[in-house]
């Protein structure tokens, strides 16, 4: 099946599931899900969140699916995580070897997107997939992956 295929059903898919979800949470668990299983560069999906009222202000793990990672706390200025939150801006890495920010969570990892989550203006979380290959994010996956951003930042913002 081509890519562009792939992501408009895996697209039509999380509109769906958007609609019917009965909370941010499952939403985010859902996301996560479809682009795990459906996504085949998609090695590690998940969601970190700001932890509400931390000073400093803090990443923590929500949900993922993939293998567990040992960074469950992010603080802000760590990380490819930390600088995505920080700058509010989706940022893609091709190798991570080359990368001084990544923080390793897996040996096999060797590219990432981080997409911010916002609700409202205000950055409150992020999503964050790592895959085992080389420059695994293209245009495409940048498109879909900030469209599930958006869809789960626009649930967060109605259980507010």
């Amino acid at each position: 099946m081509p890519v562009a295929t792939r992501i408009e059903e895996v697209r039509n898919e999380i509109t769906q599931l958007a609609e019917a979800a009965p909370s941010a949470k499952a939403l985010m668990e859902g996301v996560c899900k479809i682009l795990h299983d459906r996504m085949l560069k998609y090695n590690w999906v998940g969601f970190y969140m700001l932890e509400p009222g931390a000073q400093p202000p803090i990443l923590v793990l929500s949900a993922f699916m993939g293998a567990m990672t040992p960074h469950t706390r992010i603080p802000l200025n760590q990380g490819i995580c930390g600088a995505a939150a920080s700058s509010g801006k989706t940022i893609i890495v091709d190798d991570v070897s080359k990368d001084p920010r990544y923080l390793a969570c897996s040996l096999e990892t060797k590219s990432e997107i981080v997409v911010p989550v916002f609700v409202g203006k205000q950055v409150s979380g992020e999503l964050d997939i790592d895959s085992h290959f080389a420059a695994a994010f293209g245009p495409e996956d940048q498109n879909l992956v900030q469209y599930c951003a958006e869809v789960v930042g626009s649930k967060l913002e109605k259980f507010q």
